[in-house]
């Protein structure tokens, strides 16, 4: 079974979305070899919420905050959902991948990105599960689905559960649906029953501190937390 404290590897090794559905009714590809999706995942669709301020952040380059405490993203990521069984159970997800095998610096002079090397080895692959899983199709359609609880960290020790990523390295964060298959054997059909999203306008520098100063703008603009900041009052 899928649970937070063990989250099964298996179902996020696949290569994204995987074969269309089967077409006949009931289960799409029976055995452990077919290569079809779960009839209660083949429909599902998710359309990030918020797109047009990605958008602009994505054009500037996003940069999110990593601390060793932990630290929110802003822009948060959220979603709307449709097509899920509404009598089915779900758990939602998230992971982050290297989107490359460099790290990073920023130069000043040319307000820019530049390649500084190879990768640091990879932070230890975590997930985050959305704290309302599992639940009902119906129930993570009613409303928009918000990860406001995730934290990035870059402590590779952490022990809260929270996302550890490298600092000057580039990110693509990844959204899963998972569907609760209540067969016993599940396990087989791990690779049937997930369908994964990745939207590139939330691809992200991990940083300890912004460096384009037009990011720590337009946070400040946007983010309804950083009221102080627009006050001229800043908080701590």
């Amino acid at each position: 079974p899928l649970t937070p404290s063990h989250p099964s590897a298996a179902f996020l090794g696949g290569p994204g979305e995987g074969p269309p559905c089967g077409t006949g009714p009931g289960w799409a590809g029976e055995g452990p070899g077919a290569g079809g999706k779960n009839r209660h995942v083949c429909h599902a669709a998710a359309r990030l919420e918020m797109g047009s301020l990605w958008e602009e952040f994505n054009r500037l380059g996003t940069e999110m905050i990593v601390t060793k405490a932990g630290r929110r993203m802003f822009p948060t990521f959220q979603v709307k959902l449709s097509g899920l069984d509404p009598l089915a159970d779900y758990v939602l997800l998230m992971d982050f991948v290297p989107l490359d095998d460099k790290r990073y610096r920023y130069a000043f002079h040319s307000s820019s990105w530049l390649a500084a090397g190879r990768a640091d080895p990879a932070a230890p692959g975590r997930v985050h599960f959305h704290p309302d899983s599992p639940a009902k199709g119906a129930q993570w359609m009613r409303q928009i689905v918000s990860f406001d609880k995730l934290k990035l960290t870059n402590n590779l020790l952490d022990d809260n559960g929270h996302i550890i990523l490298n600092s000057m390295h580039r990110y693509q964060p990844r959204f899963h649906v998972v569907f609760v298959d209540p067969r016993r054997d599940s396990e087989r059909f791990a690779h049937q029953n997930f369908k994964s999203f990745s939207f590139p306008e939330t691809q992200f520098m991990a940083v300890t501190a912004y460096q384009n100063h037009r990011i720590t703008q337009l946070k400040i603009a946007s983010n309804p937390f950083a009221k102080g900041f627009r006050d001229g009052d800043p908080e701590p």
